[in-house]
């Protein structure tokens, strides 16, 4: 009897030899340099879309679903007798007698949770994200990025079986809380794995194309399956794909092996990135940019559907066509950037007059043909602003602190969680109070007023990382921003090693020339005499 076990205790073995040996080869294929790259950042740009069709997904499905639940049903209310109701509306502000006042109320309560609702993810964004940029920056990019997916599979779930307005805030809040996580850590691991340009620039308009298709691809996406399937199919088929893209990653990265947390160095902490003042800028745009998506995204709908009679499917659909010139826009300044780098600055000011203008047109828009053409103008002037600048903030990262990515796209995440938590709450009010007109005219007036401001980041290309500044970081830990107090002391006090000058003394990193694209402080010791003969 013995014998029988021991021959299939032996059989099991060789079996379990076997098949990790398999996952081992197979493993060990995945993560071939050139190939990982390419697959990690193929998890990325899954993940990145995941969240944005998650985030957009809800925009022509909650209006309706809230009157719904306001009608007493937990299910989609009657589509036709919509609009009808709605006209009454345009009489918001005139009523006198104690019968109108009623359904502006109504209305008036609606947009307000529509609004709350819209926002309760950026919040929670905005406010986990000063403490997820440090995290990633200790830990690598691989878990926190595995830990977005996880929470944003379980916002999906929760939003399938959302039931009343509490759950839904819940699942809204929770996805907040993921895309802190994947957001940031996607970003920065695409800056880290493509250390160079113009193959940086490309990975990342790359990760803006899916970011895009994903936003744009949302509101059609629901709006149809809503309307003709249910609203639990779009949230089950998101979290499939959220599913399949965590078990990819955790084949891929193992982000929970010691070898993914080796040898990190220590970033440059997050309070002192956002007292630089090139990183302000670019924050600053990356905010105001955003601010005209963020407020029509919960007051259009309901614009639409008052002044045009706009259906479901147009309601989605109007954003759908916004998705082909927001990838031209992506693909323009990644060609652009390939061959006047040093105009990176000129190309999201031009984003931001692009989308003023368009900003300003919305209004005066009557049909669904003549909205399409400023909400194209709008997309396209985004795509120039995010794929100019996200690549200068790891350059800015590069040259004046430690290549370490997960701080300064928290910050980057930070910008657009700004837009999107203000946006939802305060368009509502501006709607109510001064109108949807006067909405688009200040967003884009606030877009062409702050074009003038990135003429200040016109010398960045010219910065490159000072032969000091390499000195210190090979020396010593890195501990954030080097600034020249500091390394004229440190020169001042000793003698100039490897026969260069002082820093401030001809010292050739900040007088322009080079690619300024390399890493500071992970240069090997062959890669430092190279640096030192070029």
């Amino acid at each position: 009897m013995a014998a029988p076990v021991g021959l299939a205790r032996a059989a099991a073995g060789k079996l379990s030899e076997a098949v990790g040996e398999r996952t081992r080869r197979l493993g060990s294929a995945l993560r071939e340099s050139p190939r990982q790259r390419r697959l990690v950042l193929v998890i990325v740009c899954v993940a990145l879309f995941l969240d944005n069709m998650l985030y957009m997904v809800i925009v022509p499905i909650v209006p309706v679903y809230i009157a719904g639940l306001h009608g007493g049903g937990g299910e989609r209310p009657p589509d036709r007798p919509q609009p009808g109701p709605t006209p009454p509306a345009a009489a918001n502000g005139s009523g006198a007698s104690p019968a109108p006042p009623g359904p502006p109320s109504a209305s008036e309560s609606e947009d307000v949770k529509i609004g709350v609702l819209f926002a309760s993810k950026a919040i929670l964004q905005l406010l986990v994200n000063p403490l997820s940029g440090p995290f990633i920056d200790r830990v690598g990019y691989d878990a926190p990025l595995l830990i977005g997916l996880a929470v944003m599979f379980a916002s999906t779930v929760l939003f399938a079986f959302a039931e009343d307005y509490a759950a839904l805030f819940a699942a809204r809040s929770l996805q907040g809380l993921g895309s802190a996580f994947a957001d940031t850590s996607g970003i920065a691991m695409i800056a880290d794995k493509y250390p160079e340009e113009p193959e940086r620039s490309r990975a990342l308009g790359v990760a803006l194309a899916f970011i895009s298709f994903g936003s744009l691809a949302a509101p059609p996406f629901g709006g149809v399956l809503y309307q003709f399937a249910g609203k639990r199919y779009p949230f089950l088929v998101l979290a499939a794909v959220s599913l399949l893209d965590g078990l990819l990653l955790l084949l891929v990265a193992k982000p929970f092996s010691v070898r993914a947390r080796e040898n990190l160095p220590v970033g440059t902490p997050i309070h002192r990135l956002m007292l630089d003042p090139y990183v302000a800028v670019v924050a600053g745009a990356l905010t105001t940019c955003n601010i005209p998506l963020a407020f029509l995204e919960p007051t259009i709908a309901n614009w639409m559907r008052e002044r045009m009679g706009a259906s479901e499917w147009e309601m989605g659909l109007t954003w759908l066509p916004a998705f082909f010139p927001h990838v031209l826009g992506v693909y323009l300044t990644v060609k652009l950037a390939a061959r006047y780098p040093h105009l990176q600055w000129f190309y999201g000011a031009l984003g931001l007059v692009v989308i003023g203008a368009s900003s300003c047109t919305v209004p005066a828009c009557r049909t669904f043909g003549q909205l399409v053409v400023p909400l194209c103008g709008i997309c396209f002037g985004i795509a120039l602003v995010d794929t100019a600048l996200l690549p200068t903030l790891a350059f800015l990262v590069d040259v004046r602190h430690v290549s370490v990515y997960g701080s300064v796209y928290a910050i980057a995440d930070i910008s657009y969680s700004v837009a999107y938590a203000l946006g939802p709450i305060v368009a509502g009010q501006i709607v109510h109070t001064l109108g949807f007109p006067q909405l688009n005219l200040g967003m884009g007036l606030a877009n062409l007023l702050y074009a003038p401001v990135l003429l200040l980041l016109r010398n960045v290309c010219s910065l490159t990382p000072s032969r000091s500044e390499q000195d210190v970081l090979l020396d010593e830990p890195p501990k954030g921003l080097y600034d020249t107090i500091r390394l004229e002391e440190r020169s001042g006090g000793a003698q100039p090693r490897h026969g260069l000058p002082p820093a401030g003394e001809g010292s050739p990193g900040w007088e322009g020339g080079g690619s300024g694209r390399s890493r500071p402080g992970a240069l090997s010791g062959e890669e430092s005499s190279d640096y030192e003969d070029s």
